[in-house]
């Protein structure tokens, strides 16, 4: 098989640009033992990735110039030589960013039987759904009746986000960056969505949030951080997945001029990183296929054809074109 792949060319300064990646046309080559060959059919593109870029340690290794990129992906079995395994079957992989790949089949999971789409576990029912999933139920331990605020409200985690939090009985408030993701939010139950790039952010949030902001997760950062802070409750609980403000910042920002509160109102704030919450597959997959299948959570995707785009889908999520979650189509 002959297959395409994106590898890193350069490491990013500020905003990655094309000039950062390149495509290149290898043979995959036969599966021996235990192993198999896979074509993949969808892969993912997430905001974690650019920190990947950096040459510095984090929780997961760099990327290496002139190597293939890493990510989620789904794929079809086009030869096997293991028995776990046939032509044909649906696996998940953290082989994206190419169109093939040959691989020893214990590294890969089949995907169950069901009825959702495959590239469904790329979002709602892989690592941003288990996300939302964990980061909301775990640490921000929403209780009924309580105001709910999610910045970056319509993107693939966000949203989950945002409609669990409504299935959990409380107020949800969400931030987007323009009005047909206000609207599909709006559709999808959330109570208040304010659109962050019109007007004054703290004036919009608190019109929207009238008793104040109970649990806070937090995917943007900056800004946003400083306006939750602001009309946080007592005890609160920050739930921290991400600060996409902030990912491609040359210097290091300044810190929340209003951190200060976290002391006053007893705020409790938490990182976390979605692999910490592992053990929870199970329950996640249940209740999410569950609440799928009684129409009380829905997704969007925001589709890109081609290996070749990949880059281009990527540097689209830090200025928010995306609506739920960015996907590129290889097959």
């Amino acid at each position: 098989m002959r297959a395409r792949e994106v590898r890193l060319k350069s490491r990013p300064v500020g905003l990655p640009s094309p000039e950062n990646f390149e495509v290149a046309e290898v043979d995959v080559p036969a599966p021996g033992p235990g192993a198999v060959q896979v074509r993949n059919l969808w892969m993912s593109v997430d905001p974690y990735m650019r920190g990947r870029m950096y040459d510095r340690a984090s929780y997961v290794p760099p990327f290496q110039i002139g190597e293939a990129l890493q990510g989620g992906a789904v794929g079809q079995v086009v030869e096997s030589n293991d028995a776990s395994l046939k032509p044909g079957d649906l696996v998940q992989s953290m082989l994206g960013w190419r169109e093939g790949f040959t691989a020893p089949a214990a590294s890969l999971e089949k995907l169950p039987a069901d009825n959702a789409p495959p590239q469904a576990y790329l979002g709602v029912l892989g690592m941003p759904g288990l996300t939302a999933y964990a980061g909301l139920l775990e640490i921000g331990q929403p209780k009924a009746g309580e105001t709910v605020f999610v910045s970056g409200g319509a993107g693939a985690v966000g949203s989950v986000v945002a409609q669990i939090a409504k299935i959990t009985g409380c107020r949800v408030v969400a931030s987007v960056g323009s009005q047909e993701k206000a609207d599909w939010l709006t559709s999808a139950g959330v109570d208040a969505v304010v659109n962050y790039k019109r007007g004054d952010l703290l004036a919009a949030v608190r019109a929207a949030a009238p008793k104040g902001i109970d649990v806070y997760f937090d995917n943007v950062g900056g800004e946003h951080l400083e306006v939750a802070l602001e009309l946080a409750n007592p005890f609160a609980r920050f739930v921290e997945c991400g600060m996409i403000s902030q990912y491609n910042n040359t210097e290091p920002a300044p810190g929340p001029r209003n951190l200060i509160y976290v002391v006053g109102k007893s705020i409790k704030m938490q990182g976390f990183i979605v692999t910490q919450f592992a053990g929870l597959r199970g329950q996640f997959h249940k209740d999410m296929t569950s609440w799928i299948n009684e129409g009380r959570l829905r997704w969007e995707e925001t589709v890109e054809n081609g290996v070749e785009n990949a880059p281009a889908a990527f540097v689209k999520l830090f200025s928010g074109a995306n609506t739920g979650k960015m996907l590129v189509k290889l097959a």
